[in-house]
């Protein structure tokens, strides 16, 4: 067997594998963050570049560890867009789920489809101006 020529537990007086386990902490914990993708390949590359001087007796020796971690999922979400009083382009995130539907928010009160909370007046208004519910296995 031939002689080891660099251990790389102690290489840079153990610089090489600290700087490797970090990076392997570092994908880790990237694994377990719920919000990455979990099938996506993760990467560690260690580069250990050498230049030696001229008369080549000795030779600078570099290690850089980097890390190829998989990227936060994209967040989804919607906007409502209308015109303001002058004409201008205006939007609002969608929180009802449809335009111009009312909903319950997590107060408990009744909120417009932009989260604006409701004045009671109005959706009482908005249950007059509703049409009627007919059942029509009663009608016949």
């Amino acid at each position: 067997m031939e002689k080891q020529i660099i251990d790389l537990n102690t290489f840079a007086h153990g610089a090489l594998a600290e700087r490797f386990n970090i990076e392997v902490q570092r994908v880790l914990e990237n694994i377990a963050d719920p919000n990455t993708e979990g099938k996506k390949p993760r990467k560690v590359v260690i580069t250990v570049t050498f230049v030696s001087n001229e008369n080549r007796r000795t030779s600078d020796v570099s290690v850089q560890a980097k890390t190829t971690l998989a990227p936060a999922k994209d967040i989804e979400s919607q906007l409502v867009i209308g015109y303001d009083n002058l004409g201008a382009v205006t939007g609002a995130e969608l929180k009802s789920g449809e335009p111009d539907q009312m909903y319950i928010d997590k107060d408990g009160d009744v909120s417009d489809h932009i989260g604006n909370k409701v004045e009671e007046s109005k959706v009482e208004e908005s249950k007059v101006s509703s049409p009627r519910i007919i059942d029509l296995q009663k009608r016949g």
